[in-house]
């Protein structure tokens, strides 16, 4: 295999070397047996083909890999498979003006868009913490979300056409950057979200927008969580929101001390609420607050009066992953209705405080969109792998008290191999079938990311 993939490719972007198999066979994920048996670095659409093909004919499968920033392992190569990194497919190819899309391949940082867009006085609105190192094919395989979603929606939403390579070793061009297109089956929106398991985003036109407005943000404390949906609600009213995030005192307290970064307030609260919204909103921003603190909603509030200060405030919510990364924290991405995520973070915190009473919970997350990211921290003198058994051993519950809600197990780091064999929690039986059928159509011999998203 590893002879005949040196035929296609030179042999320097086909290793084997064990540095390089556990750099490129793994994601952010840490819980996973990391075993991949050769990474390829192919350099063009042809050579993605080529590669799919002799895997369908020789029987061995592939795992994609991009920015490798995924949290749900769902580009881990566990099982001797070979590791297809898109590294090199990192140019963008094309821009039109008129119609406002660029081509961009795989491999293009995301936040390499944000540059390319602001060069012309234009917007990439999809945007996460991880956006300096995550890629435009990675973002369109788990229809990546991040910190404005309220306002801009998903990566799908942006997504004007994309090209494939199925299972098959077939090259899509699918929908080409129309706006309308009436003709059947939108196959792209079959791609985004599909974690490489139908075949791999080689290719990807991006819509691009007008820029925003200078904006403020403002930081506020509020001490019930039910409260935040009134503070959600008055605002929306009058103000347009960028975003509308949430997080905990626990979180506040680890961040401010790993960044030493200055407290929001002058008096903690239980929970804050971060807005952002265009500078032009300030006075409705400033009396939707007034209202706000009148009705008990806040106990305090700080805004934004300069970059600066806008990029302070966000810190303390960017920075928070980075914070507890030393207590090894078990993380959930989940989502229910904006209406259910007050009485779903109760739930929660009742259901570990019943089982697990020393584990703390770090909340934060995109509440103005329902996705909440429940962090269960390490305690001291707790092994890993003794906590990860006590986690997994939980994740059961907390999945039920998600479907209970009508809710989703993954809201924006797709299921993986992470959460594949609890997908039943938020997909039907017949959803289920439905999906391995449509891949079995695109990858009949099942040589695309196996093992991830079907349990």
């Amino acid at each position: 295999m590893i002879e005949k993939l040196k035929e296609l490719l030179p042999p320097r972007r086909v290793t084997t070397a064990k540095h390089d198999l556990d750099n490129w066979g793994r994601d952010w994920t840490r819980n996973f047996v990391v075993a991949p048996s050769a990474v390829v670095f192919p350099e063009t659409v042809e050579e993605v083909t080529a590669i799919t093909r002799l895997a369908n004919a020789e029987g061995f499968a592939l795992v994609p890999s991009g920015g490798r920033t995924g949290l749900s392992a769902g580009a881990v190569a566990s099982h001797g498979e070979v590791v297809v990194s898109f590294d090199r497919m990192n140019r963008i190819l094309d821009f039109n003006e008129a119609d406002r899309i660029v081509r961009c391949e795989a491999g293009v940082v995301t936040a390499n868009v944000h540059a390319f867009a602001l060069d012309r006085g234009l917007f990439y609105p999809v945007d996460f913490a991880s956006s300096g190192s995550s890629q435009i094919g990675g973002n369109v395989a788990t229809n990546a979300g991040g910190i404005k979603v309220i306002r801009y929606g998903m990566t799908r939403d942006w997504i004007a056409g994309i090209k494939v390579v199925t299972g098959a070793g077939e090259v899509l061009e699918l929908n080409r950057g129309l706006v309308k297109n009436a003709t059947g089956y939108d196959l792209r929106h079959l791609f985004i979200g599909s974690e490489g398991t139908l075949g791999f985003v080689v290719e990807a036109d991006l819509r691009l927008a007008e820029p925003p407005e200078p904006s403020r943000v403002m930081v506020l404390g509020v001490d019930r969580m039910q409260d935040i949906l009134s503070v959600l609600t008055r605002f929306q009213a009058d103000v347009a929101l960028s975003a509308f995030e949430f997080f905990s005192e626990l979180a506040v307290d680890r961040v401010t001390r790993h960044r030493s970064l200055a407290r929001p307030l002058a008096s903690s609260s239980a929970f804050y609420a971060l807005l952002e919204f265009d500078a032009n909103a300030e006075s409705a921003a400033l009396a939707a607050f007034e209202e706000s603190l009148a009705s008990g909603w806040v106990s305090d509030g700080v805004m934004s009066q300069s970059d600066a200060q806008a990029r302070a405030l966000w810190a303390l919510r960017e920075g928070i992953t980075e914070s507890i990364a030393p207590e090894t924290p078990y993380k959930n991405d989940l989502a229910v209705r904006v209406s259910d995520v007050p009485g779903f973070l109760d739930d929660v915190d009742r259901a570990v405080g019943r089982i697990y009473p020393e584990l703390e919970i770090c909340w934060f997350g995109h509440i103005g969109d329902g996705n909440v990211h429940l962090n269960i921290l390490r305690p001291p003198g707790l092994t890993l792998a003794a906590f990860y058994e006590r986690c997994d051993a939980m994740s059961p519950g907390l999945f039920e008290l998600v479907a209970a809600r009508g809710g989703s197990i993954s809201a924006e780091h797709g299921v993986g191999m992470l959460k594949r064999d609890f997908l039943g929690f938020s997909r039907s039986s017949a959803e289920i079938e439905i999906m391995r059928a449509v891949k079995t159509a695109l990858d009949p011999k099942g040589v695309m990311n196996p093992g991830k998203l079907l349990p």
